[in-house]
């Protein structure tokens, strides 16, 4: 910074608008970037899961047939459930771990929208997209015509897909191992429901709460102004 004879700074000059909307519109592209990224490399971690999975009980139920589905059998179909089932929960980590980040994606957006409009109000009417950096602008930016029930939102993600998927993985390996240490076929078939059942709903409540810790943490530069105005 240039020093005046009498060691007091220059002020800098002011950057140029159109110097901000160039380096606002770099860091917009570079956040969609990241975004497209991160989604596909979500995708391919759930379809390579699916297709593991998939290839994984149908050699199970060959070795059945070529067994007679004996004792043998059940073990193998163990530690093939339990692999599936690691290999699920790791993926499900990572789904999770994606869709907060796709949030991040979205609010960071969101906030640069809002630089925009500082930059130039006209265009304020323009953006369907939100330019409030705050949960309900997350919201509308997800879904613009109107607000979408959150059941909607939850129930429909890629999280809750894996959770019931690894639900169920869970639900059959506890089942198989009651088999395996000799319960009868009602005690595995309840305890395996029980224990896909506890697995979901502690995976969803953990998620939501998750969620709720996210927002109570941001600090917004941009808040959606509430409906009196204030």
């Amino acid at each position: 910074m240039p020093i005046e004879d009498g060691g007091t700074p220059h002020q800098q000059d002011p950057v140029p608008a159109s110097v901000r909307a160039q380096l606002l519109a770099t860091e917009h592209w570079g956040l969609l970037a990241s975004r497209s990224t991160a989604q596909g490399e979500v995708l391919t971690r759930i379809s390579m899961f699916l297709t593991f999975t998939s290839a994984s009980l149908v050699s199970v139920a060959l070795v059945g047939q070529a067994t007679g589905f004996s004792d043998a059998f059940v073990l193998l179909a163990v530690v093939v459930l339990f692999i599936d089932a690691a290999i699920g929960f790791l993926t499900q980590l990572r789904v999770m771990n994606v869709a907060y980040e796709d949030l991040m994606y979205v609010t960071a957006m969101n906030r640069l929208r809002a630089a925009y409009v500082d930059l130039d109000p006209g265009v304020a009417p323009y953006l369907m997209a939100a330019h409030h950096d705050d949960e309900a602008g997350s919201r509308q930016t997800y879904y613009f015509f109107s607000a979408r029930g959150s059941l909607s939102q939850v129930a429909a993600s890629s999280m809750i897909f894996m959770t019931t998927a690894n639900a169920a993985l869970i639900a059959i390996l506890a089942g198989l191992v009651l088999t395996l240490a000799g319960a009868g076929t009602a005690a595995a078939t309840v305890t395996g429901s029980v224990c896909g059942a506890g697995f979901l709903a502690v995976s969803v409540a953990r998620g939501g709460q998750r969620y709720r810790d996210v927002w109570r943490r941001h600090t917004p530069l941009s808040p959606t102004p509430r409906a009196d105005g204030k």
